[in-house]
């Protein structure tokens, strides 16, 4: 179901959570349009490809594609990738530290002079009107992630990070009470995040975001203020990856 959570005249953001197959690790997928331009972030794997580029065309043609987005390395981020790059023009914006693992993707010819190589500092990207922040998350849980703050809809979409996993279909999109959703968060940030850390480090730079909501790539959505610096202080003092290992 795609559901549009942010919308003004000139700027959308849309969110695509159910075209993973049952039994298979639950993925959203997103689509900033500004100006009538997009771009789509983490598309997900092949299984995923078919639905999401019709689903895609009925909110924006797909010449007026300018991105695709990939947080970090994993499969279901970008194992797609092919079709998108086969059926659009956009420009494929990665970790510098990953652009060698591509023709794993792709073959190089068809990613040749599409390639927006992102720097560990991050970058800025320009999305019709709109000035997209690419933002680092290293190590959360990849070292080579990036996230993508949109300041028009102050809206952080943060990958892995604020991933929930739910042991079935939780009937809602967003979060309502961060304290019983934390039992489907608890055991993936803990495993899979690299260190207090890299946590600390993250959670003092995004401080400086204006944010409204999370969109992480599993599960839902972190929406109002008051639910986000929840996340930030929780994931503060969180110990995780090799804190675990004395």
């Amino acid at each position: 179901m795609a559901t549009e959570f942010f919308k003004n005249p000139a700027h959308r953001c849309i969110r695509f959570d159910d075209l993973t197959e049952k039994g298979d690790v639950q993925a959203n997928q997103y689509l900033i349009i500004d100006d009538g331009r997009g771009m789509v972030l983490d598309p997900g794997g092949a299984k995923q490809f078919g639905s999401l580029i019709v689903d895609l065309a009925a909110h924006l043609p797909t010449e007026n594609l300018d991105y695709i987005f990939l947080s970090h390395q994993d499969p279901d981020v970008g194992a797609g990738l092919n079709g998108f790059l086969l059926m659009t023009s956009a420009k494929l914006c990665v970790s510098a530290i990953w652009e060698r693992f591509i023709p794993s993707f792709t073959s190089k010819s068809i990613a040749a002079h599409r390639l927006i190589s992102i720097p560990d500092e991050g970058t800025r990207l320009k999305l019709g009107n709109a000035e997209l922040l690419v933002v680092p998350a290293h190590f959360l849980h990849s070292p080579g992630t990036f996230q993508v703050y949109d300041p028009i809809s102050k809206t952080l979409f943060s990958g892995d990070l604020g991933a929930s996993f739910f042991p079935r279909d939780p009937g809602t999109q967003s979060v309502t009470d961060f304290d019983a959703h934390l039992q489907y968060m608890t055991a993936f940030h803990r495993r899979y995040m690299a260190s207090n850390k890299a946590c600390v480090r993250w959670a003092a730079m995004v401080r400086s975001l204006d944010i409204e909501r999370m969109a992480p790539q599993h599960g839902a959505m972190l929406e109002g203020k008051p639910l986000v610096n929840r996340f930030i202080e929780w994931i503060t003092h969180l110990q995780c990856g090799v804190d675990l290992y004395g």
